[in-house]
């Protein structure tokens, strides 16, 4: 009984070890039609944005409690999210925001929703320079069906058409 409780455990542990080791991002493209904004949400585990400052700009960098590390982390994910229409019309995200959220860290950006809009070229290199395992998903709402675009291994640009 002792080794099958002890085994138990173990497997338990291997699994949240596992689970942990999973570099994802989640980021959302939203047409909000009452604002006109296209407004884009990205979701970094707080545990991989703590390595990734400390890695990238100051091994003693303390995401939590600073507000400058905070806003250098946002700043440098907005430099590696870049947004295009299908013709390659670069559209220029405005920074609106960032915030820690439980086991989150948030980045916030929007632009007027383009004209006549039929799709997206994107590209979404945050962490993926750091961690080639780093998988970042853009889920695009709010216009027909949900679209999802997903960067990994050499991904760099990827696009969708959008529903009619």
């Amino acid at each position: 009984m002792f080794k099958a409780v002890i085994t138990v455990a173990l497997l338990l542990l291997s699994q949240a070890a596992w689970a942990h080791q999973l570099k994802a991002a989640i980021t959302t493209v939203l047409f909000n039609e009452r604002t006109n904004n296209l407004e884009v949400m990205h979701r970094f585990y707080l545990h991989d944005s703590e390595h990734a400052i400390q890695h990238l700009y100051n091994k003693n960098a303390d995401l939590m409690q600073d507000d400058v590390t905070q806003t250098q982390f946002a700043r440098y994910v907005e430099g590696q999210f870049k947004l295009q229409t299908l013709s390659g019309e670069p559209l220029n995200l405005h920074s609106v925001g960032h915030q820690i959220e439980g086991k989150f860290f948030w980045v916030y950006q929007e632009i007027e929703i383009p004209k006549k809009v039929k799709g997206f070229r994107m590209s979404h290199g945050a962490l993926r320079e750091l961690w080639p395992s780093q998988v970042n998903m853009v889920n695009i709402e709010g216009k027909g069906e949900i679209k999802t675009l997903t960067f990994s291994g050499d991904d760099q640009w990827l696009s969708t058409e959008l529903s009619k």
